[in-house]
């Protein structure tokens, strides 16, 4: 822009005006602004840690029945002649309930290992059914899974499978059969430190495995309100009797594999023809 001119008083000259320099525009300060919290991750949760305190409230009932039953293992065990600690080694390694009494006679009579697996698979074989539907999908890793394979017994896949387990977590079903176990190999080791003091048969506590799995299937009829198990096993159990009078427990074993197989084949359609 040109420079303007303006006249002095005085000198009547005429004196060139500058225009004063232009002033740098400087930026109000910027309002101050707390940084952003930085975010913090959660807390890792212990492995093995989670679900322990609901495991214990889980297992509460059924320990009541595992522990005597134990004890009355390890007062047989002692009452064979066997040392103490077959109860213990039995009970944490085989862990495999009904399969353990037989397996003590076997033992003192020497039985050939063939008899002893065959033995083993047909009394067992049920659990080859459980795995269908055991969580076994929500444990992690190699070791967790073996284990939850090892242990998943009659008490533990009826707590695991019920409805209200389906969100129990990994930590949770773990806690669960450690416990199981625990309360089984307790009172094994328990009934055969005392046993040479017991009755070689105590009355009444064989009647607590009885108590238990008539616990756990008036449990489930109430949650799933089917048709119950137990009138499907005396059903079955009244037909093995008459059909096959030699082989009745095994052919009840069968016909209620297969009874098993058909209500869960049932139900599964039903959504679909609605």
């Amino acid at each position: 822009m040109p420079s303007s001119t303006h006249t002095s008083a005085r000198g009547g000259h005429v004196q060139p005006a500058t225009d004063p320099p232009p002033t740098a525009s400087v930026p109000p300060p910027a309002a101050s602004v707390p940084p952003a919290p930085a975010s913090v991750p959660p807390a890792p949760v212990p492995p093995g840690h989670s679900g322990l305190k609901q495991a214990v409230r889980d297992t509460g009932s059924v320990g009541l029945a595992l522990f005597p039953l134990g004890v009355a293992f390890g007062v047989l065990v002692s009452h064979q002649g066997l040392a103490w600690w077959w109860a213990s080694a039995i009970s944490a390694f085989v862990y495999a309930g009904s399969l353990e009494f037989l397996l003590v006679g076997l033992i003192v009579a020497v039985a050939p290992l063939a008899q002893i697996a065959v033995t083993a698979f047909l009394v067992n074989f049920r659990h080859v059914f459980y795995a269908l539907s055991f969580p076994l999908h929500r444990v992690t890793g190699a070791t967790g899974k073996a284990y939850a394979t090892f242990a998943m017994t009659d008490e533990a896949y009826a707590l695991s499978t019920a409805p209200a387990a389906a969100s129990w977590t990994k930590g949770r079903i773990l806690w669960l059969q450690v416990f199981c176990q625990g309360y089984w190999v307790l009172g094994a080791t328990a009934g055969a430190l005392v046993g040479a003091l017991l009755p070689e048969r105590l009355v009444g506590l064989d009647f607590a495995l009885t108590a238990l799995f008539t616990v756990l299937a008036i449990d489930g009829y109430k949650a799933r309100r089917d048709l119950p198990a137990p009138v499907l096993a005396l059903v079955c159990a009244l037909v093995a009797r008459f059909a096959f009078p030699d082989q009745m427990l095994l052919a009840a074993m069968a016909l209620f594999t297969a009874g098993l197989l058909a209500r869960r084949y049932v139900h599964d359609r039903k959504p679909t023809r609605a």
